[in-house]
Order: structure tokens, then sequence, then C-alpha cells
């Protein structure tokens, strides 16, 4: 059965009485947030085929089915999308795993296996933090801070996952020592692993390989093998 509607607005699902001024910015929200991903999703593939300086934010726009004008109203700058993309794409690394409190070792290695499932299933985010990392070795780069903390917290909750669980007995004890070291290598070996996973997704199983490279570790790094 229709609402019925009055001069002041119209009801709600709840019944309630809707302003036309509140429906219509609703309907602004929604559209400025639809045309936001759609924006971030076009600088996605760009900056993973043509890394950062070589993407503008014309064909980015143009990619979007917008104006130039209409993407710096969302995204004041090219630095300012970059950071909005990264953080996007690597929210679910940071929930998923810097945000966590692992209890064991091979709880932490288990984790990261997952994180690598799920790489695989976003070829296009993985291969513009490739490239856009690679370019960040430049101290100038825009995202040279970034990936910086990155890593650096990475690096930090995995050698404190190390250090407890040596001193847990789980791990050998001198574990303690070389945390850091053993968290610096698994961060490395993943993303070399997830370098040749871009250069051949088909071919080139990244969650097997990093599983298998994880359980010789944790073997080779616990009490009793």
């Amino acid at each position: 059965m229709a609402r019925n509607r009055t001069p002041e607005g119209s009801a709600d699902e709840s019944g309630r009485r809707v302003p036309p001024a509140a429906r219509t910015a609703r309907g602004s929200y929604a559209v400025g947030d639809e045309r936001r991903q759609r924006i971030l999703d076009t600088a996605v593939d760009h900056f993973a085929r043509r890394g950062f300086h070589a993407s503008s934010l014309a064909r980015i726009a143009k990619g979007a089915g917008i104006t130039q004008g209409g993407l710096l109203h969302h995204f004041p700058s090219k630095e300012d999308l970059l950071l909005h993309v990264l953080e996007r794409a690597d929210a679910a690394d940071r929930e998923g795993f810097l945000a966590r409190e692992f209890e064991s070792a091979a709880e932490m290695f288990s984790m990261l296996v997952r994180l690598a499932e799920h790489d695989s299933a976003r070829v296009e985010q993985t291969r513009m933090f490739n490239v856009l990392a690679a370019e960040a070795g430049d101290p100038g780069h825009p995202a040279h801070a970034y990936f910086a903390r990155r890593y650096a917290g990475l690096v930090e909750v995995m050698a404190g996952v190390l250090r407890r669980a040596a001193r847990a007995g789980e791990l050998r004890p001198d574990m303690e020592a070389v945390a850091v070291a053993v968290a610096q290598e698994v961060a490395a070996v993943l993303d070399g692993l997830r370098i040749q996973w871009v250069l051949d997704p088909r071919g080139f199983d990244l969650a097997g390989r990093f599983r298998a490279y994880a359980e010789r570790v944790l073997r080779a790094l616990s009490v009793d093998g």
C-alpha cells in the first residue's frame, strides 16, 4: 500500500517523515560515495600499470568517467589520491594482521598464509603495491613514509610474536635474539613471491609457495620441530 505523502515530506520505512532536503542530501552522499569508489578503483589500475609518476589525474578522471575538476573535488591532489588508494587497499591487512593479538607463532604464520591467499584474489592491487613499493625507495616519493611505516609495523608485530613464542617454549630460546632478522626475512620472502606471482598469476601458486616456506621456517624454529 502506498504511503501517505504530505507537502512537508514523505514517510521512510519506519513511518517517520523525511523532509525533501534530507532525501536529496542522502542521495547526494550516495552519488558522492559511488564516485569516490570509482575514482579509487580507476587509480589502482593506473598506478599498477604506470606507477605514480607516470600516471596523470587527467587520465584517471577520464577512466572514471568524470572531469579532472570533479576528481579534484574528492581528492585535492595526486599525492592525496595515492595515499587514499594505499590506505583502502591496506585496510584488510591492518585489520587482519597488524591489529591482531597472536597467541602463538603457529597462529601468526597461519594468518600470513591467509593474507597470501587474499592477495591471490586481488591481482591489480598486489601489482600496484609491488610497483609503488619499488618507487617508494626514493625518499622523495609521496608514499615513502607510508611504506616505511608499513614495513616497520609488520616487522614489529612479527618480531614480538616470535619473542613471546620463544619465552613460552614454542620456539627455540635463541629466537629472542634474532626475532627482528627472522621477521624481516619472512616479509622479504612474501614480497618476493608476490613479485613472481604477478608476472604469472595463473602459473605461480602464491599461497601454496608461501605456505610451504612458512611450514619450513616454523619447523626449523620450533623446539619440537
